[in-house]
């Protein structure tokens, strides 16, 4: 996560330094850096508490990672060519 975080900062200084050097005014610039700074700060809590939540489903699961489709059930093959365990021939 500290790349995500080194270019959100990189981007709320580079924005207003471009906005600066393309005319607009100090002060619009400065709104724009609060702006992108405001909307870092809720992202980078939103990917925490999605990671936590991540972590605690995986925690909730245990060791088993086979999930619903790692089991046999009614109707797998289990390794024969027929279900019925012999092979017609003509």
């Amino acid at each position: 996560m500290s790349d995500v975080v080194r270019w959100a900062a990189f981007s709320c200084v580079l924005v207003p330094v471009v906005l600066v050097g393309y005319g607009t005014s100090l002060a619009g610039a400065a709104g724009s850096a609060l702006g992108l700074v405001a909307v870092t700060g809720v992202c980078r809590l939103l990917l925490r508490q999605s990671e936590r939540g991540a972590a605690r489903l995986i925690e909730e699961q245990g060791d088993d990672r086979r999930g619903r489709h790692g089991r046999a059930g009614p109707g797998a093959h289990r390794g024969g060519r027929h279900a019925g365990g012999s092979t017609p021939e003509d």
